[in-house]
């Protein structure tokens, strides 16, 4: 007997996991403090970090959009405090903070 049909593709789960997460009221509104390492920013004007406390880390994404109202560049090891979203980015899997300001 075939069992194929129990499984389901990677992209699948992905989406699921993704709509489970963003449906989620508590991760539409995020309030994070920590300290930012592995900050890089893009041609794009896209800033990509991780923000870290003594225990965990997140990894963490601001478009443009956001990142030009900052009025300033944030650095490595800087301490910082955010708010966002947190969702799944399908293609890799991985969670992560989508940061609005």
């Amino acid at each position: 007997m075939n069992n194929n049909n129990k499984y389901i593709t990677i992209s699948a789960i992905n989406k699921y996991l993704k709509y489970l997460m963003d449906e989620n009221p508590h991760l539409n509104k995020v309030y994070l403090k920590g300290e930012i390492s592995n900050f890089k920013a893009h041609s794009s004007g896209h800033f990509y970090f991780s923000i870290k406390d003594e225990n965990s880390v997140i990894k963490a994404i601001m478009f443009s959009s956001n990142a030009k109202k900052l009025g300033f560049i944030p650095t490595e090891g800087m301490k910082i405090l955010v708010t966002g979203t947190i969702s799944l980015y399908e293609a890799t899997g991985n969670y992560q903070i989508y940061v609005d300001e």
